[in-house]
């Protein structure tokens, strides 16, 4: 077996590890007095609860800084064996485009894409695969979907999965026993087409022609936000026109009553809340929700809203169900599990699906069209040269059975 060795912390991240666990502990002493409180006089003070609040908003923070860290030390290097290298005069091309919008030879390797605008004469480039790889790295760090789901790229429009929605057959028979045809495996077709994402960002002239700046590093710097929070929201509740179909998108029904092409979910208990005694409980149920062979892997998603409501739960022997990472690089954990803090997870609502659980590599597909498209545009937001990017994506549930999602409903 190959050992797979830790990169040392470095001290601006052994100094967030520490803050973050003082946090912590900070948080359970404030925590543990505000409960003692409520079982006392059946109410905490007022200014309890306001101390405890305060504390999660710095554990909160705390976990953030680490959690960003943790996304930068996860990037890959730009250079590798992997990442063709262009040549020369094709790197020179497209530095000349940027710069001064000069059209290439049409021998110096850069692919010309018509119809990157209204224009009857406008026209965009292919990125190099350096500058497609930046886009794509910088997108890993930022997007937690990317991070935790199956990404593809394709060359098609469209990418056809064909999956076994239910196994062959089988059965045991006698030595001499006749041996009877079975049914053979149900098939399903998933289909995710690619749509387009796209960005604008705006340089100065002098920027461009500053012969330190990294163009390639620039631009997927400027369409990293822009892209990650579109996508985020789109993998998650994205309606599938135009976008990526996202996983709370799907038909949700009780687990009990699921079927394929459906999300299966646990209730909490209560409308908008969890319920009033034994909270644990039901999260406990939804992690045992997934069939066993999805839970090595299972991990909870939500926004920190409802990471700070579950943080103040505690298990029967009286020990948080929330612990923050233990080391440099790793997530925090609920009832053992990693978890992911996406922001556009609705908040605790009457029947809203504030929790997800399950595997989502084995669940969720992100599909990458190759090619990153640029159309140099120093026209319509003079004295600025706008950059018209576009990126094809397309996402959606691939194994409905992998991912199972928490209804704060009474039922």
């Amino acid at each position: 077996m190959r050992e797979t060795k830790q990169a040392p912390a470095t001290p601006g991240q052994r100094a967030a590890m520490h803050e973050m666990m003082a946090a912590f502990e900070a948080f359970k002493g404030a925590n543990d007095a505000r409960l003692a409180e409520i079982e006392k006089k059946a109410a905490a003070d007022t200014l309890l609860e306001e101390k405890v609040a305060r504390i999660d908003q710095a554990v909160s923070g705390a976990q953030a800084r680490l959690d960003r860290m943790a996304s930068e030390a996860r990037r890959p290097e730009l250079t590798g064996t992997a990442v063709p290298v262009t040549a020369p005069e094709s790197k020179a091309a497209w530095d000349g485009y940027l710069k001064s919008g000069a059209a290439p030879r049409g021998d110096w390797g850069l692919e010309l894409k018509a119809g990157l605008s209204s224009a009857s004469n406008s026209a965009g480039y292919v990125v190099p695969p350096e500058t497609e790889r930046a886009i794509e790295r910088r997108l890993m760090a930022a997007s937690p979907m990317r991070e935790i789901a199956t990404v593809r790229t394709v060359g098609a429009g469209v990418f056809k999965k064909p999956v076994s929605t239910a196994g062959i057959a089988s059965g045991w028979v006698a030595e001499t026993a006749a041996r009877p045809e079975t049914d053979p495996a149900t098939l399903a077709l998933l289909e995710f087409p690619a749509a387009d994402l796209y960005a604008s960002p705006a340089a100065t002239q002098n920027l461009l022609d500053d012969a330190l700046v990294d163009l390639d590093e620039w631009l997927a710097g400027e369409v990293e936000d822009a892209f990650a929070a579109q996508e985020t929201t789109a993998f998650v509740t994205g309606d599938g026109t135009n976008k990526p179909k996202g996983f709370l998108s799907y038909t949700t029904v009780a687990d009990a009553s699921q079927a394929w092409g459906e999300i299966g979910y646990v209730a909490s208990g209560q409308a908008g809340a969890f319920a009033s005694s034994n909270p644990t409980d039901k999260l406990i149920d939804l992690v045992y929700a997934p069939k066993a062979q999805y839970r090595p892997n299972g991990r909870f998603v939500m926004n920190r809203k409802t990471v700070s409501a579950v943080r103040k739960f505690k298990d029967g022997e009286g020990n948080y169900i929330w612990q923050p990472a233990a080391r440099i690089g790793d997530s925090s954990s609920l009832l053992g599990y990693p978890v992911t803090e996406i922001e556009t997870m609705p908040d605790i609502a009457a029947n809203s699906l504030s929790i997800a659980f399950g595997d989502f590599q084995r669940g969720y597909l992100i599909v990458d069209r190759a090619g990153v498209r640029v159309l140099r545009d120093p026209y319509s937001a003079k004295p600025y040269v706008l950059f018209y990017t576009t990126k094809r994506v397309g996402g959606g549930v691939q194994n409905f059975d992998a991912i199972k999602v928490m209804k704060f409903a009474a039922s």
